[in-house]
């Protein structure tokens, strides 16, 4: 049976009163139901395991479907809905899936469904495409078997492969579903995979009040069942005030509940009845650039000069790091003078100093560039997104202003900000990212390069030749002395160029209630997935 997900616009109904007593009821469920309640700060932007790249959504999707290859809670790889695999030449990989299958619906899990989900997820409206892009095809060898050939040599295709999440072809069929839309797409919000669930995963879906709750039960047909766990019932909630976070955890309307605030990360510490657990984050929030377009698009008479890399490269000097990591994330997280964290393949410490932060190099630029008397630009920023985010904002625009930049701060929350950016309506913003498969040619190919269907989050249309060649060269180099050696090379020209600005790796913070939650497994990942909490019993 599948269950169709209501629907509600608007966050207001939801974060009126400061007590929590605003979230809503949901279904009754059986009275030995082990419920665990759990929220953070945006709510998932969908339920289409093909649709958004998007941290935690793609949590989400990891309770509801499954991979080939998953990823554990420490990042090693582990079998999912393939058993093993072997690599009988360069280009081709054999899978052996697991057997005796079953999705929610029914129908077994076989190799056709591996290939419809191959054929669905490449479209173009796919944000999670890039899983899949070194694959030229998959054949069926029997029911059970499947050789992936790739278009060369991928050594990082089983890290690509762990979001590569598989639906059901009958079910894709028969509910006309093969076309993907993701947010803010037409169609997107109303499209049949966007609204229902049919995967092989522990949890089953059960309703989504976009804004207000997803509800999961367990499955209790899954190959890897999730009784362990003690949930029977899981009621996720987006709850985007800190405070009201907060006050859920505290009040024992949520079992767990996350980012922490950081101002509060030290009062919730003495709580006997809380558990706080904190560490680092892949995720690396920075500032992006407009670098084609002739003009600004809230003034289309005036030039744009985010054009001019040393206009970027003034508002990159400009930014007081030591003083955003000190003041702004009170001394949490780490700077970063690169786009990716030090646990992502291709990560160089020599590369990763940052540019100095010097106001009278800023100036100076600007004036070189032909703004003597500086600049004006739209910002765009999340305000419930990242740790921070609006008040990483806030305090860039107050520094942007010393040096003659104005930066015109529009923040918006999530459900928003991300349509609106893929649709190009942002020239200078901020935005986090996580590379899926923890290597360098994720952001490469996601971020700083646009040729063969790249750049899905490359809003500001960055392209360097150079950089589009390296990228080719790293996704089939299997030599890895080599390969780091060429990620080297990218990271100067992205040095000279600065089509972006990093700021920082988020940290990632938690707190549960003590006599709820009996173990809590942070994944290198970040988010929530449902299989790493235990309860008490």
């Amino acid at each position: 049976m599948t269950i169709t997900a209501s629907r509600k616009t608007g966050r207001a109904a939801l974060f009126a009163a400061a007590a929590f007593a605003v979230l809503a009821a949901v279904a009754p469920a059986p009275a030995d139901a082990q419920i665990f309640r759990y929220g953070s700060a945006n709510d998932i932007l969908g339920l289409d395991p093909h649709a958004n790249n998007h941290g935690v959504t793609n949590a989400m999707k990891s309770n509801m479907y499954d991979p080939l290859v998953r990823r554990n809670f420490d990042g090693s790889l582990q079998p999912g809905l393939a058993e093993s695999w072997t690599q009988t030449n360069p280009t081709t990989w054999r899978f052996n899936l697991r057997r005796n299958v079953r999705f929610h619906a029914g129908q077994p899990f076989t190799a056709d469904d591996v290939i419809a989900s191959f054929e669905r997820v490449r479209q173009q409206t796919s944000d999670m495409s890039y899983t899949v892009v070194s694959i030229e095809r998959i054949e069926k060898v029997d029911e059970n078997t499947v050789n992936i050939i790739t278009k060369g040599p991928n050594p990082v295709l089983l890290q690509d492969l762990t979001l590569f999440f598989i639906m059901s072809k009958p079910w894709l069929d028969a509910n006309n579903a093969m076309v993907v839309s993701r947010s803010g797409q037409p169609g997107a919000a109303t499209n049949f995979a966007n609204l229902n669930v049919n995967g092989t995963g522990p949890f089953r879906f059960v309703e989504r009040v976009a804004d207000e709750r997803t509800v999961m039960e367990i499955n209790p047909n899954a190959w890897d069942p999730a009784t362990a766990t003690g949930i029977t019932r899981a009621i996720w909630r987006p709850v985007a005030n800190p405070a009201t976070r907060v006050a859920a955890v505290r009040s024992r309307e949520l079992d767990l509940m996350y980012p922490v605030p950081l101002q509060d990360v030290n009062a919730l510490k003495q709580l006997s009845d809380l558990r706080v657990v904190q560490g680092p984050t892949a995720r690396t929030v920075y500032f992006a650039f407009d670098t084609v377009r002739d003009n600004l698009i809230d003034q289309p008479g005036v030039k744009n000069p985010l054009k001019d890399a040393r206009v970027r490269r003034a508002i990159y000097q400009a930014i007081n790091s030591q003083a955003l990591m000190r003041v702004t994330m009170r001394g949490f997280g780490q700077a970063s003078g690169l786009i990716i964290a030090p646990q992502v393949q291709g990560w160089d410490q020599e590369s990763n100093q940052r540019l100095p932060y010097d106001q009278a190099a800023s100036r100076k630029l600007l004036a070189e560039a032909g703004y003597p008397n500086g600049v004006t630009v739209p910002f765009h920023c999340p305000n419930n997104r990242y740790i921070n985010d609006e008040d990483i904002c806030t305090a860039v625009v107050s520094m942007l202003a010393q040096v003659g930049i104005t930066a015109r701060l529009n923040a918006m929350p999530f459900s928003q900000f991300i349509p609106a950016g893929g649709q190009g309506q942002f020239q200078f913003y901020l935005l986090g990212w996580t590379p899926g498969n923890f290597d360098i040619s994720n952001p490469l190919r996601e971020l700083l390069t646009m040729t063969d269907g790249a750049g899905t989050f490359n809003w500001g249309k960055y392209q360097n030749p150079q950089v589009e060649a390296l990228r080719n060269q790293i996704a089939t180099e299997t030599d890895m002395t080599k390969r780091a050696a060429l990620s080297k090379q990218v990271w100067s020209i992205i040095r000279q160029d600065v089509p972006i600005v990093p700021l920082h790796q988020e940290p990632q913070v938690f707190a549960m209630l003590n006599d709820r939650i009996a173990e809590f497994k942070m994944r290198v990942q970040e988010d929530v997935e449902l299989r790493h909490v235990r309860l008490r019993r």
